[in-house]
């Protein structure tokens, strides 16, 4: 009995050369509607599933190959004996090989077409095909990709695809049902409002091979999720080395501060270590943020991230030539600020498409087995509201906005100092509040001018020693969210030290 393939393809990259390759291999060809046409129309010998089934595709091709023709041809166990004897007793003939790659659900929701045409992208018998071949890969060649093509050629014209190879066909065939189903999952939980499924299905795809990851001992590796909507990690490279995995975590937290001054009518420039700002600024140009930004903290910047929202001119690429920076990246960089940057051949120079909201509802968190969700932190402030005696003037309530959105990206406890746009003192990543602020002030005394300056913290302070302390460096006001039992210790702090304190009502932790 001459062998059959199953042929029936959504993309036809290729498929002509492969059936074409397999006709000269003996095999019988079996296809479906387009698929059937191209290769007719190119030279391939095949016949059309309804010669086969003996059955006409029906329901607008929704059944055509739903029929015991196909899937007992498929899934029929060549080494058992009841097996071959039913399939004989029905006239089944076998169906060695299955080439399915399924309607192109994806694309379809990236398009952003309409539900009954989302619907229609379902795909439903060419799912059950592959696995159908999946299961009895032992008998079955399975093919969901294009570039595999080669593969199962090569190994049939040595006499036959080994185990091992069928094995790791029937893996990508698994796995590219579980992501399409994934896929629509995720569609429907969308359709219903249910934000917090009771199963979530996520489906990730390889997009990067990583030198290593946080260390050189430890793999890494870079995933994308197909169905992301504006995703912030969206950027042309321009220049410099491949990106690491720390580059990348590093770029994910400028980019999210940047973010914060997307609709400021200020370019902002961000200096970003390990993650955290190390230094954020203001100003009317990209050379005059860039300046503060540097100056908020000089040492700390080298051999970080400086984000600029705005396009590089030649005068600021000078100016961050001058320094070891891992990558630059801003929404674009002229011709003679690219000719600069790039007499540094290993610095990533990215050209960053537009920021957007982000469109995702969860930050994640994988705990060796257990996946923690919760909703994205895109709320700055309930309120502004004062506490004291001393109204904050105008100047400070916009540094308390803006010192408010450099803590709510930095790891807690977090504490910024900030004076007309500028950041003066960051400290973070402490257990306990007042070490922060103490990391902060007294890394920078020598070099800094506290007075008149504006304190944020992305927490409630459960005792007075920060507002004390923040007095004696000439600090003024003070912005934080409220909500300790001991509020009234820090009001009363700042009312006698004539300091202003205003609360916002919303903490912003990030561990």
């Amino acid at each position: 009995m001459s062998k059959r393939a199953l042929i029936s393809v959504t993309d036809k990259t290729g498929v002509v050369e492969f059936a074409k390759a397999l006709n000269e291999l003996d095999f019988e060809i079996i296809s479906t509607g387009n698929t059937f046409k191209i290769l007719k129309e190119n030279g391939v010998n095949v016949m059309q599933v309804e010669d086969v089934t003996k059955f006409p595709e029906i329901l607008d091709g929704r059944v055509k190959t739903l029929n015991p023709f196909i899937h007992g041809g498929i899934l029929y166990r060549r080494d058992l004996e009841s097996h071959v004897e039913t399939v004989k007793e029905h006239g089944i003939h076998s169906i060695d090989l299955v080439c399915v790659n399924l309607y192109d659900f994806e694309g379809t929701l990236k398009a952003g077409k309409s539900h009954a045409e989302m619907i229609e992208n379902i795909d439903i018998g060419g799912p059950s095909m592959i696995r159908s071949a999946a299961k009895n890969y032992k008998d079955v060649i399975v093919v969901t990709d294009i570039k595999d093509y080669d593969l199962v050629i090569e190994g049939l014209r040595k006499g036959d695809l080994t185990e091992e190879e069928r094995r790791n066909l029937a893996y990508k065939a698994f796995s590219t049902t579980g992501r399409y189903d994934a896929m629509i999952s995720t569609y429907f939980a969308e359709q219903v409002g249910e934000d917090y499924p009771e199963f979530l299905n996520l489906t990730f795809q390889k997009e990067q091979t990583l030198r290593y990851g946080e260390n050189p001992h430890q793999n890494g590796i870079l995933y994308a999720q197909p169905n992301a909507k504006n995703p912030i990690l969206n950027y042309e490279q321009l220049n410099g080395k491949e990106l690491s995995f720390n580059n990348l975590n590093d770029l994910h937290g400028c980019l999210e501060v940047m973010r914060e001054f997307k609709d400021s009518d200020k370019v902002a420039a961000v200096a970003i270590k390990h993650t955290n700002p190390c230094g954020v600024a203001l100003g009317d140009t990209a050379l005059e943020a860039y300046t503060k930004c540097y100056e908020a903290d000089k040492t700390s910047i080298f051999g970080g991230i400086v984000g600029i929202t705005s396009t590089v001119d030649k005068a600021t690429a000078e100016e961050l030539h001058k320094i070891f920076l891992e990558i630059v990246v801003a929404y674009d960089f002229t011709d003679e600020a690219l000719e600069v940057l790039r007499t540094k051949k290993n610095l990533r120079v990215l050209k960053l498409a537009k920021i957007e909201d982000s469109k995702q509802k969860y930050e994640m968190k994988y705990l060796d087995g257990k996946l923690l969700i919760q909703d994205k932190d895109t709320k700055l402030a309930d309120k502004y509201e004062t506490v004291t005696k001393l109204e904050p003037t105008e100047e400070e309530l916009e540094d308390m906005k803006f010192g408010m959105k450099i803590v709510k990206n930095m790891k807690s406890n977090a504490i910024a100092v900030v004076k007309d746009g500028q950041t003066l003192a960051l400290g973070c990543g402490q257990t306990s509040r007042i070490w922060a602020l103490k990391n902060a002030l007294e890394n920078n005394k020598d070099e800094k001018d506290f007075t008149g300056a504006t304190l944020a913290s992305d927490a409630f302070f459960p005792f007075d020693d920060c507002v004390t302390l923040a007095n004696e460096f000439g600090i003024k006001s003070i912005v934080q969210p409220g909500g300790s039992i001991r509020d009234n210790d820090s009001i009363e702090a700042c009312d006698k030290f004539n300091m202003s304190m205003v609360f916002t009502g919303v903490r912003h932790f990030k561990h």
